[in-house]
């Protein structure tokens, strides 16, 4: 019982981390008239959080196995709420970017403390499922909660109350983390390889940026010198752990096509996820004429579906097999997409919402276990950051792809025709990726999922 307490714990932190990464859009009006940041500043406000938790992942995830999960998450999440609090009363828009990346850094530390916390509680594959699908389930759940729970603040309270929220939840977390989480760590991990930390994080953030400033401005030589930086950055830190006698991550893991398929499948599921939001967002306040709470609400769908759907993992799994109930999971958010891309009526809309969410969480759920159960225990830190690198970057591409689609589509037409024939795109690329998953992902049955 204790460990399914614990599970409680570790949902909590992710739900936050989830929420905290999309309440701050809807606050940026607000904070643009009291702090009067320049767009350059408005950029970074929104931008430097996601570029230095992605860029500190692999090493943090790396930390926790060999200090302590337990301990990285405790000091992170005191970390996250002081960061939140300098947040919340930042006098100037350099302070606020200061501080948000200060939130970065715990986030990072926290993230993938809970997925390796949960590989060292669960041995059991059949309960380690389930757990890694409520993991999913918050993160999907935070996606869509972060504008309802921005626009219910926003309504009665100033901008910094988006960063005040994380408080009293960093406060539970502290307290019955230390009570419930157990300590786990990597008893032979060899010494820390602080270069390897670097080119991690020099081969994820130019490209996190890259991505960005795409979607942002379009094709550039700025962008594609920082896709090149990055791509090199990740070769010299591929070159270091084949050569190196204590790798900070074994890369060898991404010959296996259960390991890199599931890898690909998790960007995939939440490019669409987070693509969705994007779009139905701006439509829903932009066209629909929705208040900012008015539009979260009617995207609560997606993260009541995304918690639903755990009750048809097993099964799945069990009659399908890994990569055929990946495939379906991706083919059934396809069908989502496209019933946006045909019908522009809410009614139709909250279908397609349920549908996308319940797709999303088949296939994130069924990616993240693949992942962090190709590695020993001892070394679940490095794997946990590999699948959280993979949603940060899936993340990223999702809003740049199909926000650059939409606003090319935009100035050709009227925006929800736009919008429509962007979900019509997503739902081409999932159902391409589905058939990648049904083809290279391996399906063994687990008749044990059954129990």
């Amino acid at each position: 019982m204790r460990k399914w307490a614990a599970l409680g714990v570790l949902a909590l932190a992710l739900l936050l981390i989830a929420v905290d990464a999309t309440v701050l859009a809807l606050a940026i009006p607000a904070l643009q008239h009291d702090l009067a940041p320049s767009p350059a500043q408005v950029l970074w406000i929104g931008d430097v959080y996601s570029f230095v938790l992605g860029g500190l992942l692999v090493t943090m995830g790396t930390l926790g196995d060999r200090i302590g999960r337990k301990k990285l998450l405790l000091t992170g999440a005191a970390g996250f709420g002081a960061a939140s609090l300098l947040a919340a009363f930042a006098p100037s828009a350099g302070w606020l970017i200061a501080a948000r990346a200060l939130l970065g850094v715990a986030g990072a530390t926290i993230m993938p403390s809970t997925l390796s916390i949960i590989r060292n509680l669960f041995t059991d594959p059949v309960e380690r499922t389930r757990a890694v699908a409520v993991w999913a389930a918050m993160a999907t759940a935070g996606a869509a909660l972060g504008p309802l729970v921005g626009g219910v603040l926003l309504e009665h309270f100033w901008w910094g109350s988006v960063f005040v929220i994380n408080l009293p939840v960093m406060v539970l977390l502290l307290v019955f983390g230390a009570w419930w989480l157990p300590e786990s760590r990597d008893p032979a991990p060899g010494p820390f390889d602080l270069a390897s930390a670097a080119l991690s994080a020099v081969g994820v953030v130019p490209l996190v940026y890259a991505v960005k400033e795409f979607a942002l401005a379009g094709p550039s030589w700025t962008a594609l010198l920082a896709a090149l930086v990055g791509m090199a950055g990740l070769r010299l830190f591929v070159r270091r752990q084949q050569t190196s006698a204590h790798p900070m991550f074994d890369v060898s893991l991404f010959r296996s096509p259960a390991f890199s398929g599931a890898v690909g499948a998790t960007m995939i599921a939440v490019f669409a996820l987070t693509g969705l939001v994007f779009f139905l967002s701006q439509y829903f306040q932009n066209v629909l004429g929705y208040s900012p709470l008015q539009a979260g609400l009617r995207e609560l769908p997606l993260g009541a579906a995304g918690v639903l759907v755990i009750a048809l993992i097993g099964p799945a799994v069990r009659r399908l097999g890994l990569g055929r109930a990946i495939a379906l999971g991706l083919l059934v958010s396809a069908g989502g997409l496209a019933i946006v891309g045909f019908s522009a009526r809410y009614g139709a809309i909250a279908v397609a919402l349920v549908v996308v969410g319940a797709g999303v969480g088949l296939a994130l759920t069924l990616t993240t276990d693949a992942v962090v159960s190709a590695v020993p225990a001892d070394k679940a830190g490095a794997a946990s950051a590999v699948s959280e690198t993979a949603y940060e970057l899936g993340a990223a591409l999702g809003i740049a792809v199909l926000g650059t689609v939409l606003s090319a589509w935009a100035r050709a037409g009227t925006f929800t025709e736009a919008m429509q024939g962007t979900a019509l795109v997503a739902a081409a690329l999932l159902a391409l990726a589905s058939l990648v998953a049904y083809r290279f992902v391996p399906s063994p049955l687990r008749e044990a999922v059954s129990r």
